[in-house]
């Protein structure tokens, strides 16, 4: 008789069921999981904290289409790594978090670390369970992995009593159940795939959104083919950037407001009408915009808009279907429209306006001067990471991304403190490609311990900080006698001494003409870099016609 232990039997069911990367920190009750996840051909890497750990997990996720797996000890542990979980759920990003927790024979006792963790984790996630005896883990996890990647993909929770990790099991006894197929492709009713050509052959004024939804669906090679065919104007959401490359003619996103307020007819492409995209409301959308709506959740379909074509199914296979269809009844926008050339006249007009920041070369830099050294050293495969208020948002206009799930960012969530767990999720399932992590200072110090991660395991990740001192924007000196404001911080931390003090390389600049060469260097460097960039206290966004909160 051969005999496994429940924590060896969780981690070879993970491994059968496609689970490749493990993030989390060890301690009771769950040493035992970490050593057996090495042991199955899992990659086990320990963070110093569960949030960041989460936030990677969830990463690999979105960029591999199978979950990553979080590691939590039992109460504190598995809270912290709700942060990653629910994070996940709102991205729609396929994750399992493994929360520890005491003997069940101890519940309600009072024991070490004692929490509801399935109850806690139930509103952030689309399952979680106990598992209830050792030898069903291979059925609790077979479910957890399934129900993450299947229609909607979004975050599993399994809970782990410190008697079933222990307990020993004849392997006679355990029946391990095949992996999980990839999710079946959906598609849309062929009738309401030809609505939706018709109402963009009528359109005056047609316009695709792309999502991070076709980007996860691998849709970037239909949805390319489906605008050039059509010549419509593309609009991304901040990461279905790449689907359609930043250099194609056809992307519009200078002209974001304009084509926002004056587009009749509207296909939506995995993206949803939820504050990212203004709800889909005036002022920022036209009154009476016709929405046509592809997304993998029926749900979704006529979320704060009302739909005039709603097409559930895979984005992949969808847009397929919308090229079929215009292979019966092709279309193509003329190049002479006006739409069209409203449309170029608007994104040049704001291109103008941006080029002269990006030239600037005043000291302290603004964040579109720093930004620009970054974009000129960009490679088309590059993964990059960015996250911080203003960071975040200019890099949008500044980074560009000429392929599908190359950019990871704050996301639906609007989470701070993501990057450098992002970040380490793309070094991960990457290792052959340069990763770029942008931060603001804020967004650093979340999670700015994690660099140390980045050190152990050996991953050249370049960190660069977009330092203004503060959340939104710091001061230059304090005031003698006043108390310090609450959005200002030390002023020119030196973040990159952080990354020195676990062997990574640090490098601080305040000088534009220092700026492009320390790039280099960091970039060069076959070690974790930290680039801290010192820029104005005061730099902000170029004027915005429109709050970024529409109310």
């Amino acid at each position: 008789m051969t005999t496994t232990t429940g924590a060896a039997l969780i981690a070879q069911s993970l491994k059968q069921q496609g689970v490749d990367y493990m993030f989390g920190i060890v301690g009771f009750p769950v040493y035992g999981v970490a050593h057996a996840a090495q042991q199955a051909g899992i990659q086990y890497y320990g963070f110093r904290n569960e949030q960041a750990a989460s936030y990677a997990a969830g990463a690999v996720g979105y960029l591999t289409g199978r979950p990553g797996a979080c590691l939590a000890v039992s109460g504190p542990g598995m809270v912290h790594g709700i942060a990653g979980l629910a994070n996940a759920e709102k991205n729609c990003w396929p994750m399992v978090l493994l929360g520890g927790a005491n003997d069940r024979y101890q519940n309600g006792q009072g024991a070490f670390q004692e929490c509801p963790q399935v109850e806690a984790a139930r509103p952030f996630s689309k399952y979680s369970a106990e598992i209830d005896a050792a030898h069903r883990a291979p059925f609790y996890v077979e479910q957890a992995v399934r129900t993450s990647i299947y229609g909607r993909p979004g975050a599993s929770y399994l809970n782990l009593t410190n008697d079933v990790l222990t307990a020993q099991i004849d392997e006679e006894d355990v029946e391990q159940p095949p992996r999980c197929p990839e999710p079946p492709t959906s598609l849309a009713d062929p009738k309401d795939v030809e609505r939706a050509v018709a109402v963009l052959r009528e359109a005056k004024n047609p316009l695709v959104i792309v999502g991070k939804g076709a980007a996860y669906a691998r849709a970037e090679q239909e949805v390319r083919r489906f605008v050039q065919r059509t010549n419509l104007p593309v609009l991304p959401t901040p990461m279905g950037k790449g689907v359609v490359s930043d250099d194609d003619p056809h992307l519009i996103s200078p002209a974001r407001s304009f084509a926002l307020q004056n587009a009749d007819v509207i296909l939506l492409i995995g993206a949803r009408l939820n504050w990212i995209l203004h709800f889909g409301m005036p002022p920022r959308f036209k009154k009476g915009v016709r929405v046509l709506q592809i997304d993998v959740n029926a749900e979704e379909i006529g979320t704060n808009v009302p739909t005039e074509v709603g097409m559930v199914g895979d984005a992949r296979a969808v847009t397929a279907q919308l090229n079929e269809a215009l292979d019966a009844e092709p279309f193509t926008l003329s190049a002479d429209n006006e739409w069209l050339a409203n449309l170029r006249e608007s994104a040049s007009q704001n291109q103008a306006a941006v080029q002269a920041m990006l030239e600037d070369d005043s000291e302290p830099m603004g964040y579109y001067r720093a930004l620009r050294e970054i974009a000129d050293r960009l490679e088309p495969q590059d993964m990059l990471v960015a996250e911080g208020a203003n960071t975040m948002d200019i890099s949008r206009t500044v980074l560009p991304n000429m392929e599908p799930r190359k950019r990871l960012d704050a996301g639906t969530f609007g989470t701070m403190g993501v990057g450098t767990g992002l970040a380490i999720a793309a070094a991960v399932v990457h290792p052959d490609r340069r990763t770029i992590c942008v931060q603001g200072d804020s967004a650093f110090g979340f999670s700015g311990m994690e660099v140390e991660v980045a050190c152990r395991y050996d991953m050249p990740i370049t960190f660069v900080v977009i330092n203004n001192n503060g959340i939104g924007g710091g001061v230059s000196e304090y005031i003698p006698g006043k108390p310090l404001p609450t959005s200002t911080y030390t002023l020119g931390a030196r973040y990159e001494r952080v990354i020195e003090a676990f062997g990574g390389v640090g490098y601080c600049v305040e000088k534009v003409a220092d700026l492009g060469p320390t790039l280099d260097k960091a970039l060069a460097s076959d070690r974790p870099a930290l680039v801290n960039v010192l820029i104005d206290p005061k730099a902000q966004r170029k004027p915005q016609k429109f709050a970024w909160l529409t109310r």
